[in-house]
Formats: structure tokens, sequence, C-alpha cells
């Protein structure tokens, strides 16, 4: 179950820099993928490629969550330990932020809520609800 997880996870990240930098939308809106060139960002051989013109934020971002791609899900991973064995949905969101120099630390699914702005962002989207939390990167 969380290899599929995690496969979606992949799927999502490389599939919105908020609205400048970042965003915000409530978990249960509704996503699909919506190729345009040179705006989102590209899945090849199981890893992300961000579009040639994108932000270094969202470059990072890309690099971040490929980088922990395939690890295992571990509650609470990423959020005593900044390079864990393992991560949780909140602990690879801070991670893939952190790294992109969105945010400082980690923080619980709940502190996304209020985390950007609200609204779909132009190149990186936090979903939150209290309980998860996932990103879309470059679309």
């Amino acid at each position: 179950m969380w290899r599929n997880c995690w496969i979606l996870f992949a799927a999502l990240l490389g599939a919105g820099l908020f609205s400048s930098c970042g965003s915000q939308v409530k978990a249960n809106t509704r996503i699909a993928y919506d190729y345009r060139p040179g705006k989102t960002a590209v899945l090849r051989g199981g890893k992300a490629y961000a579009p040639p013109g994108a932000p270094i934020e969202v470059k990072r971002a890309i690099a971040a969550a490929n980088s922990i791609v395939g690890m295992p899900y571990k509650w609470g991973g990423g959020h005593a330990v900044l390079n864990d064995t393992g991560y949780d949905c909140s602990g690879a969101a801070s991670y893939v932020l952190r790294n992109a120099g969105l945010m400082q630390g980690q923080m619980p699914s709940r502190g996304f809520l209020n985390y950007g702005e609200r609204g779909q962002g132009k190149w990186i989207t936090v979903y939150a609800r209290n309980g998860h939390v996932f990103l879309t990167i470059a679309g």
C-alpha cells in the first residue's frame, strides 16, 4: 500500500513556486495532470525533470523530491531527523520545501493548513487537510 502512495507522490511531484512562492489548497480538491510545454515537469525513468525555464526553487524542489522517491513510509519520518531513512507525508513535504529554500525546519500536516497563500500556486501547490499533506510541483 505505501509503495503505491510513494508512486502516487512521485507522480504528483512530477506532475504547481506558490503564487509567487507558495500556495495551499484543501486536500479534497480534484487534481488533474495538464501538460503544458515549458510549464510542466516531465516524468522519465521514474524521475521528474523541471521545465528549463522554471525558477531555481522549483528545480530544487524537484531534485529534493527525486532524492526521496522510493524511500519507505515512516511514521514521524523527517521530523526528528531532517535527513531520515523514511518519511511520512508532512516529513516529505517539509523535506522538499526546505531543500527548495521555501521553509525552515519541518511541520506536521496540520501546520500546512496555514502555509503560503490560498489557492493554486503558479509552480508549487500544497494540498493540506488535518492529517494529510502533499504537493504538486510544475503541474
